[in-house]
């Protein structure tokens, strides 16, 4: 690489870019070293030379990079975190590839794929979603039936512990506390914190605490929308058995399923909710709360608590149609809200705040709800 760029006589800058840098860093390979004396022998003298690098795998890139303590040690001038998109930027990029989908199949779409582009990059434009999704997930050979495997082991090193983390943790959707987590997979000690910021550094999981809770007490989440569907679905699927995703199955696994993964479409939009309250520029800290003394527990999956003294317990769901609050309903709603007042010692006024697809209904037990938020306004940019 010295040689070519010595070679190159032109004035201005010159940009050295090299993708995926982890796949690199094989065993035996030297890569490190070598990249350490590429840079401080002979490019860092160099002002016309500008080094890019970029890779999938954060938790490398973090580790063997940001937080090296060798040749590399505060070397980085500059970070960029690649986000996925957004809903907003979902649609943008459907309609700029001419596929035609409706804003709740984009959202169905976001609860099975993310917001991840080469995922959305392989789906076919005149084929509807759940097309794409046997296409893709479900036949024999579709290039995601297998992706789960794949994207662990070319992240992690003894990926198996990984993987079995998240399995575990798809089981409960507001997450689970270290030690059950060492319940559920008989892994413990630092194998296990290693695993757990490995994949919170990739994004897989997120940490939160409870309501007002000390870190201790902090909660483990899966949060990557393909794992989830995998965990789910894929993995239990026969190959033989095409067009599932056509002819959906609307049993109580499905059903848990599409509360599940719109809840966490919800907190990847938690700015658009605050911009829909009106509370964008406010400073809010946002939480989850399980009631210890009731029975059964009452559990609230997203707290915005704001500085004006408002709390927003806000209950996500998703439906093909205006969502129609019951008596029973209605009932458990009175019931979380008086039991987190009860138990937390709440003395700011709560607020609760419906979140879903086509809104509710006008009927005799709207009138307990405070606010409301709908699939469009996910999508404002």
């Amino acid at each position: 690489m010295i040689h070519l760029l010595e070679y190159n006589r032109k004035k201005g800058k010159k940009v050295v870019f090299i993708d995926e840098l982890p796949w690199f860093d094989t065993p035996r390979s030297g890569f490190i070293t070598g990249l350490e004396y590429f840079w401080n022998t002979w490019a860092s003298s160099r002002p016309d030379i500008l080094l890019i690098t970029c890779g999938s795998s954060t938790s490398w890139m973090i580790n063997k990079l940001l937080k090296n303590h060798g040749g590399l040690h505060n070397r980085v001038t500059r970070r960029m975190a690649v986000e996925p998109f957004t809903l907003a930027e979902c649609e943008e990029y459907f309609q700029k590839n001419k596929i035609v989908l409706n804003r709740n199949s984009i959202v169905e779409s976001y609860m099975i794929f993310g917001g991840i582009p080469f995922y959305l990059s392989l789906f076919e434009k005149g084929l509807s979603l759940a097309q794409n999704v046997d296409k893709l997930c479900f036949t024999k050979n579709g290039q995601l039936r297998d992706e789960f495997s794949i994207l662990y082991s070319s992240l992690f090193k003894n990926a198996q512990n990984h993987e079995l983390v998240v399995k575990t943790l798809a089981k409960k959707k507001m997450g689970m506390t270290r030690k059950e987590i060492i319940q559920g997979t008989k892994l413990q000690g630092g194998g296990l914190t290693i695993v757990l910021e490995e994949l919170e550094q990739c994004h897989f999981i997120r940490t939160y605490n409870a309501y007002e809770k000390k870190t201790k007490e902090r909660l483990y989440q899966l949060i990557d929308f393909y794992s989830l569907f995998y965990v789910n679905f894929i993995k239990t699927v026969k190959p033989n058995d095409e067009h599932f995703w056509t002819n959906p199955v609307k049993n109580a696994k499905h059903y848990t399923w599409t509360g599940y993964a719109f809840e966490q479409v919800c907190m990847q939009h938690v700015a658009q909710i605050k911009h829909k309250l009106g509370i964008s520029g406010m400073l809010t800290y946002i939480a989850a709360w399980r009631s210890k003394k009731s029975k059964p527990a009452a559990q609230i999956d997203l707290l915005i608590a704001r500085n004006d003294g408002i709390i927003n317990l806000c209950e996500m769901k998703y439906t093909d149609d205006e969502f129609v609050i019951d008596k029973e309903l209605e009932a458990n709603l009175r019931n979380k809200k008086s039991t987190f007042i009860s138990e937390e010692k709440v003395r700011k006024t709560v607020h609760i705040t419906m979140v879903t697809t086509y809104g509710v209904k006008r009927n005799q037990y709207w009138g307990s709800i405070q606010s409301e938020v709908r699939m469009d306004d996910l999508f404002c940019k």
